[in-house]
């Protein structure tokens, strides 16, 4: 397994707005890692995938894309599918894309609901706690599907010890759910909410799930200076080894 020149981030409370602070409809013309640069942090000498991820999602904040590219190369530089979710955004906004690197093509764009625990219309506390009906950020493993009570489901394995790893335990999976849909949107201002789990649209659970089911992967962000700071997905602190035990 080859591991890709990393990003180094000193990531301080400041620079975590940054991160949040850029609008969304920034040009593609000009690529992530230049703002990066301008804004006086370091970013990979070549980094084609973070330059892919913004030309298929225009929509998105390429400083979220950029970092979930970095984080995919420290786990796994040859996956051939990602999903990103970008929790600082509403709820009241796409804010998950899911992206096919085999093919270049961004796949599915959509809503996505967060934890009751997290936020209202916006979600702004994250945690790994059970029970605390609370979203986790970080770089998940797509595991296999199921039908449980919440329908067809997938499993997710969190990466990050003490960040998503107790995802498993919690059962945080991605799923359909009713109260996800611009009808919930219009006659209550937002999603509605889930314990901790990813939901989606009912019409695009199954197609989504297949998409990215068994040993793809799913990165989830919010401008967490602590999270930023230590994720060892994001600075590659690990030695190849420790790397390659996930």
């Amino acid at each position: 397994m080859r591991f890709l020149p990393t990003l180094r981030l000193p990531l301080s409370t400041l620079t975590a707005s940054l991160l949040v602070a850029l609008p969304t409809t920034f040009s593609t013309t000009v690529h992530a890692g230049n703002f990066l640069a301008q804004a006086g942090l370091s970013y990979p000498a070549a980094a084609p995938l973070s330059q892919t991820l913004t030309r298929l999602a225009p929509g998105a904040n390429p400083l979220v894309l950029t970092l979930a590219a970095n984080a995919l190369a420290c786990a796994e530089p040859d996956a051939e599918r990602l999903a990103v979710i970008d929790f600082s955004r509403p709820s009241t906004e796409p804010r998950l894309w899911v992206f096919d690197l085999a093919q270049e093509r961004l796949m599915f764009e959509e809503l996505v609901s967060h934890g009751r625990g997290s936020g209202d219309a916006e979600a702004t506390i994250f945690s790994n706690t059970p029970e605390s009906y609370q979203s986790s950020l970080g770089l998940f493993r797509t595991m296999y599907s199921y039908y449980g009570r919440n329908g067809y489901s997938l499993r997710l394995e969190g990466l990050e010890a003490g960040v998503n790893d107790l995802a498993y335990q919690r059962a945080i999976v991605i799923h359909g759910a009713d109260y996800v849909s611009e009808a919930f949107i219009r006659k209550t201002g937002r999603l509605g909410r889930s314990h901790g789990c990813p939901a989606v649209r009912q019409e695009v659970t199954y197609p989504l799930i297949d998409s990215i089911k068994e040993d793809h992967y799913l990165f989830a962000y919010y401008p967490d200076p602590e999270w930023l700071e230590s994720s060892a997905f994001l600075s590659c602190d690990r030695t190849p080894t420790q790397l390659a035990m996930y």
